[in-house]
């Protein structure tokens, strides 16, 4: 099974949308599992201190190696298999290969930062993957760790009914998906292409890879080149 837990200093945000829809429903079936842990638990005075100034000077806190570390150790042993990521705006960016990889394992120990950030020492010591969701900075980790989730736990067999469904979505194939059309027939004016009600798959089928083509052209080239 999936077990994700999480360690933050805003618990409460937890399970937020992972707990809804197909993800809470895989959730309820024990298709999966997620914890969220206090960082300020593992803190050792009383006032529950997690974060120091800055060495070199420099605006903000940044995240104490000590506390981070026994909160990860006391959370995942070494031999526990999972691994254990960082979210930062200067990790590796998240794609769909790696929601795949980390979708067929045990699961994940996610921090989420906040403040400055976190000491480099224990990234280092506990080795810790850092990932991006892209190219912008926010006020912590966690709304970073529910992308995260989400992309990986609706890649855990069952939490999706329609697996096909899955198949031709963007990124899945190295492009974007092509556009979807329902009824009405008319929407203002606007008809669906002829090409979909004709029942004919083959040429549908071509349709769909053309559009898919030419939306990825458009709007990422950089998926073409790669």
């Amino acid at each position: 099974m999936f077990s994700a837990d999480i360690i933050t200093l805003f618990p409460d945000l937890f399970p937020g949308p992972l707990g809804a829809s197909v993800l809470g429903r895989g959730m309820a079936d024990g298709l999966w599992t997620l914890k969220a842990h206090h960082l300020r638990d593992f803190a050792t005075d009383r006032h529950r201190t997690v974060d120091d100034t800055p060495s070199g000077g420099g605006a903000g806190m940044v995240l104490k190696p000590d506390i981070l570390g026994k909160a990860i150790d006391t959370i995942a042993p070494a031999s526990d298999p999972r691994p254990r990521i960082l979210m930062s705006p200067r990790g590796k960016p998240l794609t769909q290969r790696r929601a795949h990889e980390l979708a067929t394992g045990a699961g994940a120990v996610i921090v989420c930062g906040r403040f400055e950030g976190v000491d480099q020492r224990v990234i280092d010591a506990r080795h810790l993957e850092e990932i991006s969701i892209g190219d912008y900075v926010l006020a912590g980790g966690e709304v970073a760790a529910m992308v995260l989730l989400e992309a990986v736990v609706r890649l855990i067999p069952g939490v999706l009914g329609a697996l096909d469904s899955r198949d031709e979505e963007s990124f899945e194939n190295g492009l974007l998906e092509y556009p979807h059309y329902t009824r009405p027939q008319n929407f203002e004016g606007r008809e669906i292409p002829a090409i979909l009600t004709s029942g004919d798959h083959a040429r549908i089928a071509r349709w769909r890879h053309e559009q898919s083509l030419a939306l990825t052209k458009a709007r990422r080239p950089d998926l073409l080149k790669s």
